[in-house]
């Protein structure tokens, strides 16, 4: 299943946005790991509205999106994960 066929050319550019906000909300302290997923996923519902204009294709977007940048950050971090 190809996963990029469902996103829209417009919303490309959110998954390196979200990857890098996601980067920069790990290091930050006080916010635990299980709540990332969850801030990643209500920014990128946001953004894809503002990009696609407030529609259920823009949430929808978000959501794809949104879980593209989690899985791909899991596939990094479980790739290069030493034993």
């Amino acid at each position: 299943m190809d996963l990029m066929k469902y996103v829209t050319e417009q919303a490309l550019i959110l998954i390196p946005v979200l990857y890098v906000l996601g980067i920069i909300i790990k290091n930050i302290p006080n916010i635990p790991d299980w709540v990332i997923p969850w801030i990643i996923l209500m920014v990128s519902i946001v953004l894809s509205v503002l990009i696609l204009e407030i529609n259920v294709q823009a949430v929808i977007q978000g959501i794809l999106v949104a879980g593209v940048t989690v899985l791909s950050n899991q596939l990094v971090k479980q790739t290069t994960k030493k034993k």
